[in-house]
């Protein structure tokens, strides 16, 4: 059901820095396939008709692709306060309870101004503003992310934003309108603003505006293959988070690893998608069968077993077998992984040296599904080896800096002489010029 890799043998040196994330072929290791150039060129005439005929163009994609005809693409406002007086009582509570520790977590990430003083009568400071208006992107298909709406909506709302909208594909089976506990958790955070589109018209929808949404300045939010590749063709147009591709998860464990946790937090993940990658690395073979024991097993019990049996079985899922905790950290920091595991005896000690992974989860009481639902931190993070240069959704996400410069008269005369041939030796006298002109020197005339 699911794949060996060996690597035991494999030399792995430690980076420059002296962590261990090694010297190691990522092509060695499991990986999804995501061809988003390919499907940059599906989406390039899609975007393009958004741009110039709008609504239109969105209702006929939404047709096309969604099998619902809609009649505008803004959700009524009545449609969500009736989502969320029909919600399940215990859904109701639970995502409550998410949107509570999401708010602890995130609240705290609000950034303060600062100002710094450089010389006498010289100051820079960095004032953080949020952005004015954000697009939020909610998957549907396989499963409901309710989820992902408070991932999206909460560190929004902490940072600032003045203006949010949410996006999610519209279902035939709800009569065009997104899926129900979508539009509750949308109520649920007093979110009024929700689109009945997805795909990448969606994406387009936010960054060029249509007669009833008007244009944002960031998109947010996972999606499909579509959705990334949108997000890829318009940024520049607009600002993105990140390309989300398939979930993974891998987990660093040995011999004192639970195999049956173990499994079933590796089942958890390939849940989501037949492209969605799980992968155990560890020093134990012993560990290794047992886990292929318990997915045998557990596999077939699950509502979604073929889905599951398929993701397991893909190449972009595995267990890579190494020689060493010391070995496999290598492995899982040049996998840099969306979720990464730590079940290994000491295991804090380990996770403090992972640098390169989406969020760290530690220990056997910290599962990856905690994090997707009720940990207080986001499940919106960099995939495909992206967390060795990106980070996941977070207020910060939703904040510029901008730095404001205070000089006095004598502050700047101090550093002229400074700039000026700072700018002279770029060939840029005017630099210069722009400073002298506030002084007694003589700004330099072309001949």
């Amino acid at each position: 059901m699911i794949s060996r890799i060996d690597l035991r043998g494999t030399a792995l040196a430690p980076s420059a820095s002296g962590a261990a994330n090694g010297v190691l072929d990522r092509d060695l290791l499991p990986r999804a396939e995501l061809d988003v150039e390919a499907a940059l060129e599906k989406v390039r005439p899609i975007c393009d008709d958004v741009r110039h005929r709008g609504s239109a163009a969105v209702i006929e994609y939404t047709e096309t692709f969604d099998g619902v005809r809609l009649e505008q693409t803004r959700v009524p406002t009545e449609a969500l306060g009736k989502a969320l007086e029909e919600l399940d009582p215990a859904v109701r509570a639970a995502l409550e309870e998410s949107i509570r520790r999401a708010r602890i977590v995130h609240r705290d990430q609000r950034r303060t101004d600062s100002t710094v003083q450089v010389v006498p009568g010289g100051t820079v400071t960095e004032r953080w503003v949020p952005v004015e208006r954000v697009g939020l992107y909610v998957p549907g298909g396989r499963a409901v992310y309710p989820s992902s709406v408070v991932m999206n909506v909460v560190p929004a709302q902490e940072a600032g934003v003045g203006s949010l909208a949410v996006a999610s594909p519209a279902q035939a089976e709800f009569d065009g309108l997104p899926h129900p506990t979508i539009l509750a958790a949308c109520a649920l955070l007093g979110v009024d603003e929700v689109y009945a589109v997805g795909g990448a018209q969606a994406v387009a929808m936010f960054a060029y505006g249509t007669a009833e949404c008007p244009p944002v300045q960031l998109v947010t939010g996972p999606g499909n293959i579509y959705v990334a590749a949108a997000k890829r063709l318009l940024k520049g147009v607009i600002g993105i988070d990140s390309e989300a591709g398939p979930t993974e998860i891998a987990i660093l464990a040995d011999d004192t690893a639970d195999a049956a946790h173990v499994a079933a937090d590796l089942i958890s993940q390939a849940e989501h998608d037949v492209v969605a990658a799980a992968v155990l690395v560890t020093p134990s073979e012993a560990l290794a069968e047992a886990v292929e024991g318990e997915l045998k097993t557990q596999v077939p019990a699950t509502t979604h077993s073929e889905r599951i049996a398929e993701a397991l079985s893909g190449r972009q899922s595995g267990i890579v077998l190494v020689d060493s905790l010391e070995a496999g950290l290598a492995v899982v920091n040049a996998y840099a992984a969306e979720h990464l595991e730590i079940q290994t005896a000491d295991a804090a000690a380990w996770a403090a040296r992972v640098v390169n992974a989406g969020a760290v989860f530690i220990g056997p009481y910290a599962p990856v599904s905690l994090g997707d639902y009720a940990a207080g931190s986001n499940h919106v993070l960099p995939t495909g080896g992206c967390a060795c240069h990106s980070s996941g959704l977070s207020v910060q996400s939703f904040l510029r800096g901008i730095h404001v410069v205070d000089y006095s008269r004598d502050a700047l005369a101090e550093i002229t002489p400074h700039v000026v041939a700072l700018a002279e030796a770029e060939d840029l006298p005017a630099h210069g010029a722009a400073l002298k002109a506030r002084f007694d020197w003589k700004v330099p005339q072309v001949p």
